[in-house]
């Protein structure tokens, strides 16, 4: 395996919620150890399943979540099973769990009980409103952690409808990627201390405060955001960025361009298409590419000329777009580096070819099938730290027998194990 995090073993028994976290710090080369019950993971059976044919080793919805680790089963309901756990915590960076709060405690494996086995121990906890608090036992799925603010942001001009949940998991992603970050400067603490520490991942704040300025405008002014269909929610309504392109597909013309160059660029583009003269509004581009310095938001709002010239142009992103195909927007304005984009099916994404350039669709082998399918890439992307999918998937209990070994457990042990049903 190779990875900036490839000195890290990470214990990790989670759910749906978790998993994700557990993956960001596989595919960085972490060696991640999924502890699932025996028969695996309840994500396991969720569909959509390969084939349509339900299995546990089938699930797209455990594919995703779970590449580059190592599984074991392990019943923990067991006390050979928690023992097994706790060496296996004892030689480990970090423990992660997204169980509800208290579990870890009722079994004997929690922080406290951890930490006395392994002082250097970092384990984070996934909750979906924080280990202590009025919330802490409130039920929570992916639905209601969004409500903590993204969902509320989301949605259409018109209000009589609700608001929109963003698919895929958002929320729970979200949390992990709060967990690994915080993680990861828990580390760094104890590489310099040798100190571990307990981090507490509020699933519902991390999606609270990664609302742009959702939250924020409430805490500092006192004020609503109101939700916009393809924009930012804002307190005062902006115009519509949809427009229906020549061939009948959407496009979103984003924020309209406030530099004298992009302005120019924007004319250019105009007398390119031999549409000058049909936009009516160009003596005001022209007067935008000649100004000495860049609009800026205060001057659109107290109007005059330099709002008008803002106003031009992006009437004029909207005209272009009216006239020649979504596909050929789309590919105009990113070249000429304007925030606007085409409105693609999760599909159509996957499939656009600056997706495939950048490499975000990863060939990954299933040998135990004799097929090899399209992965998605990575989620973002370092100058230095190489990223890379090392594994498909796990099998139920595929490494169980490789790790206990790794942990001392003896053959004759793991027999016993075995037998018992433990593992």
């Amino acid at each position: 395996m190779t990875g900036p995090l490839t000195d890290l073993r990470v214990i990790e028994y989670c759910d749906e919620a978790g998993a994700w976290a557990g993956k960001l710090f596989a595919d960085m080369g972490a060696d991640v150890v999924k502890v699932e019950p025996p028969g695996g993971s309840r994500v396991r059976g969720y569909p959509p399943f390969l084939g349509d044919e339900p299995h546990p080793d089938r699930s797209l919805a455990f594919w995703h979540n779970n590449t580059s680790k190592r599984a074991i089963t392990l019943d923990l309901e067991q006390e050979a099973g928690r023992e097994v756990f706790r060496r296996l915590a004892a030689g480990a960076a970090i423990v992660l769990e997204d169980q509800s709060p208290g579990q870890m405690a009722e079994l004997g494996l929690d922080y406290p009980d951890l930490s006395a086995l392994n002082p250097g121990l970092i384990m984070v906890s996934i909750t979906p409103y924080g280990r202590s608090g009025p919330k802490s036992d409130w039920v929570a799925t992916d639905l209601t952690v969004l409500a903590g603010g993204p969902e509320w942001s989301n949605g259409y001009d018109d209000h009589s409808l609700p608001p929109v949940r963003g698919l895929g998991n958002q929320g729970y992603q979200t949390a992990c990627h709060w967990a690994v970050a915080t993680a990861l400067v828990a580390v760094l603490h104890r590489d310099w201390t040798g100190e571990g520490q307990h981090v507490d991942a509020n699933m519902h704040a991390g999606a609270n405060v990664t609302t742009e300025a959702s939250s924020y405008t409430w805490l500092v002014a006192r004020q609503t955001v109101q939700r916009q269909t393809g924009r930012h929610a804002t307190v005062v309504p902006s115009s519509p960025l949809q427009i229906l392109a020549k061939d009948g597909r959407y496009v979103t013309t984003g924020v309209a361009p406030r530099r004298p160059r992009e302005i120019a660029s924007i004319l250019a583009w105009l007398d390119d298409l031999a549409l000058r003269d049909a936009f009516t509004d160009w003596p005001l581009l022209e007067a935008g590419a000649n100004l000495d310095h860049n609009i800026t938001i205060a001057a659109v709002a107290e109007g005059g000329e330099e709002a008008a010239i803002y106003g031009a142009v992006r009437d004029a992103l909207n005209f272009i777009a009216e006239q020649i195909d979504s596909y050929d927007f789309f590919v105009g304005t990113q070249t000429r580096g304007f925030q606007c984009g085409i409105i693609y099916s999760p599909d159509e994404v996957f499939e656009d070819p600056h997706f495939v350039a950048r490499g975000f669709q990863v060939p990954v082998e299933h040998p135990e099938l004799g097929q090899t399918f399209r992965y998605p890439g990575a989620p973002y992307g370092f100058a230095a730290s190489p990223w890379a999918i090392s594994r498909r998937p796990p099998l139920v209990g595929e490494h169980t027998a490789e790790v206990l070994a790794e942990a001392g457990v003896t053959p004759e042990e793991f027999e016993r194990l075995r037998t018992a049903g433990v593992v």
